[in-house]
Parts: C-alpha cells; structure tokens; sequence
C-alpha cells in the first residue's frame, strides 16, 4: 500500500475508517523510518571501513532513533485499540 492510497480515508464520514487510515500512514511512515535508520547504521559501519556511505541528514541518530520508538509504540496501540473496538485493519496489498 502506498501513502496516497490512504488519503481518501482521511476524510471519510466514519471513524473506523479515519482510524484504518491513521494506522497505515503511521506502518508505511515508520517502515520508511525503519530503512533510513538501518542505512544510517550501515553507513556507520562502513564509514569505520573507509567507505563513505552514511544517508545524508540534518537530525542526530539518536533522535530519529527514539522517533522510530515512540512510532513503535504509537502502533501497538493503534493494534490494541483496533482489538478492543473490533476495527479490521485488513492486510496490507503487495
């Protein structure tokens, strides 16, 4: 699923909707965090060989680290929630 794919929801009259929309943002938002900071990491790696390969970016690691985090944690309750409300968040479409 793509980000655009979502918007439409968005703005739907029906909250569980809104809320199914809200959680792929956020899962498509953080596996994209996700890559830049594995990237991150091997760059480091590789840089120690001489390599010059670290993504560039204007943030410290260790804040987009803790941004991944707190995602993290945003989307187990997204998943919680979800359960208890017995909203289908449904599969993601590869």
């Amino acid at each position: 699923m793509k980000l655009k794919e979502t918007a439409n929801a968005m703005v739907s009259l029906d909250y569980k909707e809104r809320f199914k929309a809200e959680y792929w943002q956020l899962k498509i938002r953080l596996e994209n965090l996700r890559k830049f900071n594995l990237r991150i990491k091997a760059g480091r790696i590789m840089n120690e060989m001489l390599i010059d390969r670290v993504p560039k970016n204007g943030c410290p690691d260790w804040l987009l680290s803790d941004q991944q985090r707190v995602m993290e944690n945003y989307l187990d309750i997204l998943e919680e929630r979800a359960i208890i409300e017995n909203i289908d968040l449904g599969e993601e479409e590869k």
